[in-house]
């Protein structure tokens, strides 16, 4: 006589139901490592002037609130302000969108790297001007523009001066 195994029984809902829990942790941290990991808005964004800032040194306004993030693509940026980013640059050192609001003009600049950013923030000495600087992200606009910007984006408003004739006239 052959003895016969009593036939497996499969549950099929444990394996569905793990596959769900999966499926759910892996959309959850895909909703939150963009956030995570995207670009810093916090007090974090106190670094200290480039070097050799001299008698130009820009002052800093201290970002909203902790926590306060936005990513750095020039696209989703530009939603946060408002309008719809027309890409005019794109290398490989920086993105560079720029949109229109009914309150003003935006441009927004992106950096793979925050090196890249603090060498353009360097040169952008020269012209002078206040900027709205994140983890890797730059905005220019008016200055009445950028306080209520920050309060979505979080970041740090520097004025910087500019130099030769007429830079510091008052």
């Amino acid at each position: 006589m052959s003895q016969q195994q009593p036939p497996v029984r499969s549950d099929r809902r444990t394996p569905s139901r793990a596959r769900r829990l999966r499926a759910v942790a892996a959309a959850g941290v895909l909703v939150v490592l963009p956030l995570v990991t995207a670009c810093g808005g916090g007090g974090g964004d106190k670094a200290a002037p480039p070097s050799g800032s001299g008698a130009g040194t820009p002052s800093v306004s201290a970002a909203p609130a902790a926590g306060v993030v936005a990513p750095a693509k020039v696209e989703v940026i530009a939603g946060l302000a408002g309008c719809t980013a027309k890409i005019r640059t794109e290398a490989d050192e920086l993105r560079e969108g720029v949109c229109h609001t009914a309150k003003g003009d935006f441009l927004i600049t992106t950096f793979p790297e925050e090196r890249l950013k603090e060498t353009w923030l360097e040169s952008a000495r020269v012209y002078g001007g206040t900027y709205l600087v994140g983890m890797r992200w730059v905005v220019s606009a008016e200055p009445e523009l950028l306080e209520p910007l920050r309060a979505k984006l979080g970041g740090t408003v520097r004025e910087l001066s500019g130099i030769g004739p007429g830079a510091d006239d008052s």
